[in-house]
């Protein structure tokens, strides 16, 4: 049986650290602090450095992100898709062709939607939101690339599609100071 006293004790405690906490904070000298004699108030000044150290620190992370979803996308295109294309795994009576296209399928909706993220964290940065902008509509052009794939559909076009996407990609990267290394994502990645 569950009883219920340490659960009142418990919310008795957290009301009574809450009313403590929200009189303390209303304690405070109003007319006090540097900022208020130059005339702004505490919380504009500290809301205005927190929103620059916010901008500079989400401008960081939006390039971070790019790297790292973009070199998944990479990574998976050219061990999954391009790499059995070549080697001719994707041909009718290869060995391990089957497995070879369910992967590739699995791969190439998984790059679009990688190459998708990476589109979004460029926005977070200037420079690097201008270089990857014009490639918006290549990456798009893959949306049902992952199908043809796995139903063994594509051609050497959709490879060559793939491959040019993920080459303006990394480019479009270098030339915003953020440069993409392929990552090749494990397969628990691919399907989950």
């Amino acid at each position: 049986m569950i009883r219920s006293v340490p659960l009142r004790r418990s919310l008795v405690a957290l009301l009574l650290s809450c009313s403590v906490l929200v009189s303390a904070t209303g304690c405070g000298d109003k007319g006090s602090g540097a900022a208020t004699r130059t005339g702004a108030s505490p919380s504009s000044s500290v809301s205005a450095a927190a929103s620059v150290s916010a901008s500079a620190e989400r401008q960081r992370l939006a390039k971070t992100r790019f790297v790292a979803n973009a070199g998944l996308a990479a990574g998976a295109t050219y061990q999954w898709i391009v790499k059995p294309y070549r080697a001719g795994t994707f041909k009718k009576g290869a060995e391990g062709r089957t497995f070879a296209l369910v992967k590739a399928g699995l791969a190439g909706g998984f790059a679009y939607n990688r190459l998708k993220a990476a589109a979004e964290n460029a926005k977070g940065d200037p420079l690097l939101s201008k270089a990857v902008a014009p490639l918006t509509a290549g990456i798009e052009s893959l949306k049902g690339m992952a199908a043809k794939l796995r139903n063994g559909e594509a051609g050497e076009g959709d490879i060559g599609a793939f491959e040019s996407v993920i080459d303006s990609i990394k480019n479009a990267g270098k030339s915003a100071g953020a440069e993409v290394t392929d990552k090749v994502p494990s397969t628990s990645q691919l399907t989950g």
